[in-house]
């Protein structure tokens, strides 16, 4: 029978069928940080089990860790967050677990310094205690997140107990409008399926104006997948994934590669497969959004207005937001500005902000931080200069790390403060008790930040000298 790429990735991993519904699964790939893997560890080493394959997993520390300058752990104010750090390090050298510490020149996000590295390829299956590695399917691969008792099945067996999930479609054609980014037309989708829309499926995205996405722009595609509910997400790889990982540092050679390179004309959906949902989305109608209430799917364009609530969870929504309907977007001061996360804190992310920024400076009053998604995206973006661009618009240039995406390290907003967010999820308390976040692309918070209000690089053009 046909099978939908989603199926044959996973039909090819399946180590056993439980029943009709579940399977237990090979995993390719697995990926730790230390905010989610210490109990793992803890299980494995109460029953006095070991890593089988030590070979196949990568711990990187990115959750809790600081993004101001250090130079030691004890420099690190919360004792937790160190001793999960100690830990996860303590495991690694356990288990011969290859560990981008936090001050290797690899460390940086997960979902950033795999990818640059050259781990993720056509065809695997990549598990991670984090929901956001549905962005591993912009390789053509299968990515999920998995909990803590699953962490440790995976060190222990390489496996994991796995549901099969109901195949989706979402097809985007045409071409985007000025100013519309990934993360615009990522918006769009969640905004128009809602934040349990996906729930039990696995997104398939296709189309041509997929296809012209750059890879960064369909990781972006990918990561915030999950906030419609997905699980998984996938896009079939073309020549643009091989040329996006040839020369990586952990990228196949030799045979390796030529096998890689063979088995890419498998990896598509079969013309007759059946999708369970089929969605399609014209690319002229995506315009720059921005979130409005406590969810990734309450979102409207820059250029509308508040809503109008239609139930308790958006009314609460916006008491939370302190917002009125009917108010103009564009009108919404902020009082701070965050570039950074797993979504979009990648070397094209910071391009198109700094690109707003040159020439401006950061609006009195507000607090704009920059945290670049890796050591080497930091690195090649000082080479380019870029750090300057940010720096003298008023942005404080950081050090990599989740930072204020979850506000599980120093990076907090204060309660009542309005941040304008590259992030992916603007739930109550997400960056700090009581604050308020505005999901938005790169550009839009770079404007945001000159402009001291939810603003359009666009708007800053037709604004007077």
């Amino acid at each position: 029978m046909p099978k939908t790429l989603y199926d044959k990735l996973v039909d090819a991993h399946t180590v056993r069928e439980i029943d009709d519904e579940t399977v237990l699964l090979y995993v390719d790939f697995h990926i730790m940080n230390e905010y989610t893997s210490p109990q793992a560890f803890a299980g494995l080493h109460a029953e006095g089990r070991e890593v089988w394959r030590p070979d196949a997993h990568l711990a990187v520390v990115d959750h809790v860790n600081p993004t101001r300058p250090i130079t030691s752990l004890e420099q690190i104010d919360d004792e937790g967050g160190r001793l999960q750090i100690e830990t996860l390090t303590a495991n690694c050298l356990r288990h011969g677990i290859e560990l981008f510490d936090l001050f290797d020149p690899r460390q940086g996000i997960e979902h950033v310094v795999v990818p640059e590295n050259g781990f993720p390829w056509p065809g695997m299956v990549i598990a991670c205690g984090d929901s956001h590695t549905t962005t591993y399917g912009a390789f053509g691969a299968l990515g999920f997140g998995i909990g803590t008792s699953e962490i440790e099945h995976v060190l222990a067996t390489q496996t994991v107990v796995y549901q099969r999930l109901k195949p989706m479609r979402i097809t985007v054609d045409g071409h985007l409008n000025e100013g519309v980014t990934a993360k615009d037309l990522i918006m769009h989708v969640v905004a128009e399926i809602g934040a349990a829309g996906a729930v039990g499926y696995a997104i398939e995205f296709t189309g041509n104006t997929i296809t012209s996405l750059s890879i960064e722009g369909r990781m972006t595609m990918c990561n915030m997948a999950v906030e419609a509910g997905a699980r998984a997400a996938i896009i079939a790889p073309d020549q643009k994934v091989f040329d996006y990982l040839e020369g990586r540092p952990r990228a196949p050679t030799g045979d390796a590669l030529v096998l890689a390179n063979a088995s890419r004309r498998a990896l598509r959906s079969d013309p007759d497969a059946l999708f369970a949902r089929e969605i399609a989305i014209d690319a002229k109608d995506i315009q720059p959004l921005v979130t409005w209430g406590t969810s990734p799917d309450q979102a409207v364009p820059l250029t509308g207005r508040v809503p109008e609530p239609e139930d308790d969870t958006q009314r609460r929504a916006l008491a939370y937001m302190g917002l009125k309907p009917g108010m103009e977007m564009q009108s919404i001061q902020i009082d701070r500005a965050f570039i950074g996360s797993c979504t979009n804190a990648r070397l094209s992310d910071l391009r198109a902000a700094a690109e707003v920024l040159k020439g401006r400076r950061v609006a009195p009053n507000i607090t704009a931080i920059v945290v670049p998604g890796s050591r080497l995206v930091k690195a090649t973006a000082e080479e380019e200069g870029l750090d300057r661009i940010f720096t003298e618009a008023g942005f404080d240039w950081r050090d990599s790390g989740c930072s204020m995406c979850l506000a599980m390290n120093d990076d907090i907003a204060a309660s009542g403060e309005r941040c304008a967010s590259s992030t992916n999820r603007n739930f109550e308390g997400r960056q700090g008790t009581g604050a308020r976040t505005h999901l938005m692309s790169p550009a839009l918070v770079a404007a945001s930040a000159v402009a001291g209000r939810l603003c359009s690089p666009a708007q800053l053009e037709e604004a007077p000298a």
